[in-house]
């Protein structure tokens, strides 16, 4: 087992100018922490639970701007602890708009798995594709979004994030080797 298998990359970041939606996540990710504690008291009691192997404990932080998100992840990047997801709104009225916020963030993190998260935005599909491009990296979550879609994306694009690395790091070990040789 690898080292990334060890501790797998569960680090969200919802960028969002609504404090209860920040408060919405916190909620969502509480409760499967909770069921998570449960599960694990099952196995201890009847062993194995294919369910309790599965379900994910996530590190959540919040911000509400897109500028503050930016100094987040370079910060999170530079402690080597970077986010896998980003929750993304599309309408915040201070600084930069969610579009211009993930402009920023791909910059410094060509990495992060991006989720466009909002009720209304002020770009089109066609507007948003035209300036990130069609890139594997970007969903859209319509709100009012349900805790099973949150908590069924960050499972999804975490493990993707976490995979995408592990094969970037035996690809890099494979080149040295051939290298060396």
């Amino acid at each position: 087992m690898t080292k990334a298998d060890d501790h797998p990359n569960r680090r969200i970041l919802i960028i969002d100018d609504n404090v209860g939606i920040h408060k919405d996540f916190q909620t969502i990710f509480h409760t499967v922490s909770e069921m998570g504690a449960v599960d694990q008291a099952r196995t201890s009691l009847f062993g194995e639970n294919p369910l309790a192997r599965n379900l994910m404990r996530f590190e959540l932080d919040c911000t509400d701007r897109g500028q503050t998100a930016l100094a987040c992840i370079k910060q999170a990047r530079h402690d080597g602890r970077p986010y896998a997801v980003a929750f993304v709104d599309m309408r915040m009225p201070t600084g930069w708009d969610g579009l211009e916020t993930i402009e920023h963030i791909w910059e410094v993190d060509q990495e992060i798995q991006t989720v466009i998260c909002t009720a209304y935005s002020d770009h089109s599909w066609d507007d948003i594709m035209h300036r990130l491009g069609y890139d594997d990296r970007l969903l859209i979550l319509q709100k009012p979004f349900s805790s099973v879609e949150v908590v069924q994306l960050a499972t999804s694009l975490t493990q993707k994030w976490n995979l995408a690395r592990q094969v970037r790091q035996r690809l890099e070990a494979a080149e040295a080797a051939t290298v060396a040789k």
